[in-house]
């Protein structure tokens, strides 16, 4: 593959309530962990962890707002994730034409 997977980016985005904090972020803009914990069956602490990991992913960068953070994402690192598993996917679709190609070559053998 010529994107290297980054196992770090795919661990932060690998859990759902990740993923939905990054759908909720992505449809707002930003969000602070207490206005994100709103929307989950988490705490706030909770979200508050879950979003460190993706910050140190790069997935999300935040900003003093108060007494609390304003989180974002990073459109770049998300960008790099999607072209991360379009190259996966390209790789596996090319894996299973040449699968196929030799089971209807051993097919037609018989």
């Amino acid at each position: 593959m010529s994107t290297a997977v980054d196992d770090d980016l795919w661990s932060a985005i690998g859990d759902p309530t990740r993923r939905r904090l990054l759908d909720l972020l992505l449809a707002d803009g930003t969000a602070t962990a207490t206005s994100l914990s709103e929307h989950l069956p988490v705490t706030r602490q909770a979200v508050a962890k879950h979003l460190a990991v993706l910050d140190r992913a790069g997935l999300v960068h935040a900003a003093a707002a108060g007494r609390e953070k304003q989180y974002r994402v990073d459109e770049t690192q998300l960008a790099r994730a999607v072209a991360q598993l379009a190259e996966v996917g390209n790789t596996w679709d090319a894996r299973l034409r040449r699968i196929k190609r030799i089971a209807e070559t051993i097919e037609r053998n018989r």
